[in-house]
């Protein structure tokens, strides 16, 4: 009983409603006899009034679960969009037959996305939202990738998994990324080391000294007892005399070496955001693989400057980037043999990381000091404690290597450019006269006039870039150097 008087307070609510003209008006559908089905349109939520010209028996839905039907009269019904879809509606007239057929169209309500777009996002004056069948599609321009994802989230509960992406993100979006890898290594070798052999004639032999591998002692083809001694590749000091019968030799290590190596890599590539780009300046170097039935099989690694990087446009002023770059050199002295071939290993360094930045701002992503020290003293017992006579019977080595790397980064927003106004590696090259090259010895030609532009550089915006030269004599290397600097 109570919810037949509920039916009943609802349907005389309906009809008061529908009595008055102001809140009559848009709520009624007037349908027609038709062949054809008819369209029944409503957002997800809203609800109208079916009203037929002829008097009807029987109305069915065919999915209660979109929409839902309320008889109000033989000529009326209530109809609630509930879920986005499809269904139909169909009525039947006294006589049994079939009088209409709606199909329901449940759409999402728009309305309401486009009040919190506006409102969350007041600077994308450009977004379009406009329903479509069981979907929401939204368009128009934005200004940056964030309010793209921020306008998607927002759309998500609207039409779970049925939102259609047809915006574009203004602005630019390509990205130029400027990578510096500066390293310097110092290095400095000491050692120290003596091996002495002393004969007489006719009598025995006496020898100290095989540390380090020094010399080496061979015996006597004569067969009289005696050693003959040879200096190995490890020396670098051979000392011989004689002191009345005996003969003395001494085998030297005596060696200071200081090293220093400076190495900088700045490459530069370009791609549009969101796109993976990868750059290498180097090669690949074959390394054998053995296989089976004795054979072997050629598999090539790179090496070289690598730089691969990801970007993301957040806004005009913030980029993301995912950036991977790699030096990385062969190194002879550490390879290894294998099946006939001498495959040096590699010297690497690699970064990868993840950082946010603005335009033109840099940014420190690795770096890393080694100071490596390495002691080695090689002696006698007893014998090479003696305090100073004691180096004669010792071999001593120090080893200490300091390194400094440092990679940073700098992301640019760039456009295309005018080839008018961009400078070439080879717009500085002026080739030598017979003169210059053969007699002088430069590699590069002199321009008659110092303050004359090349050729290549008359058109120029600006003032042009001079030719310069620097001299063997001041350490430097003829020619300009630098071309890509943004």
């Amino acid at each position: 009983m109570p919810c037949f008087f509920k039916q009943q307070l609802m349907m005389i609510t309906l009809s008061l409603l529908l009595s008055s003209p102001v809140w009559g008006e848009g709520l009624t559908y007037q349908t027609s006899q038709i062949d054809s089905p008819q369209s029944l349109d409503l957002t997800v939520g809203t609800s109208k009034i079916v009203e037929t010209p002829n008097i009807f028996k029987r109305a069915s839905l065919a999915e209660p679960k979109i929409a839902d039907t309320i008889v109000l009269s033989t000529k009326q019904v209530y109809v609630t969009a509930k879920k986005i879809g499809t269904t139909t509606l169909t009525l039947w007239s006294q006589n049994g037959k079939v009088s209409n057929v709606l199909e329901v169209r449940v759409t999402p309500d728009v309305t309401r996305l486009k009040e919190q777009l506006h409102t969350l996002l007041p600077d994308e004056p450009g977004l379009q939202v406009t329903a479509s069948n069981e979907h929401i599609t939204v368009g128009g321009p934005v200004t940056n990738v964030e309010a793209l994802n921020r306008a998607l989230v927002i759309a998500e509960p609207f039409a779970p998994k049925k939102i259609l992406n047809m915006m574009q993100v203004g602005g630019v979006q390509q990205v130029m990324m400027e990578v510096k890898i500066a390293e310097m290594q110092r290095g400095l070798l000491n050692r120290l080391g003596v091996n002495f052999t002393r004969r007489q004639l006719g009598e025995r032999d006496f020898s100290i000294g095989r540390l380090n591998e020094l010399s080496t002692f061979e015996a006597d083809p004569e067969g009289a007892g005696g050693i003959t001694v040879f200096a190995s590749q490890a020396a670098n000091a051979f000392l011989g005399f004689n002191v009345g019968n005996d003969a003395w030799t001494v085998t030297l290590d005596m060696l200071k070496e200081h090293g220093l190596s400076k190495s900088l890599a700045e490459p530069t590539l370009i791609t549009e955001s969101g796109q993976a780009a990868s750059f290498l300046v180097g090669g690949e170097f074959p390394v054998p693989i053995p296989q089976t039935f004795n054979t072997l099989s050629i598999k090539y690694k790179e090496f070289g400057v690598g730089l691969k990087f990801t970007p993301t446009v957040l806004s005009n002023e913030r980029i993301s980037i995912v950036v991977n770059p790699e030096v990385s050199e062969l190194d002879f002295a550490n390879g290894i043999q294998l099946g006939g071939f001498q495959v040096p290993a590699l010297i690497t360094r690699r970064v990868k990381t993840v950082v946010e930045l603005g335009d033109g701002q840099s940014f420190a992503i690795a770096g890393m000091l080694q100071d490596n020290i390495r002691e080695t003293i090689a002696k006698y017992p007893v014998l090479g404690d003696i305090p100073i006579l004691g180096a004669l019977f010792r071999s001593t080595s120090f080893e200490k290597n300091e390194t400094e790397l440092i990679v940073i980064v700098t992301p640019h927003l760039v456009k295309p450019l005018n080839l008018v106004e961009q400078t070439l590696p080879t717009d500085h090259y002026l080739e030598p006269n017979d003169f210059e090259l053969m007699l002088m010895g430069y590699l590069e030609g002199v321009y008659p006039e110092k303050d004359v532009p090349r050729p290549s550089e008359a058109y120029q915006v600006g003032e042009p870039r001079l030719a310069t030269r620097t001299p063997y004599g001041n350490g430097g290397i003829e020619g300009v150097f630098g071309h890509l600097a943004p």
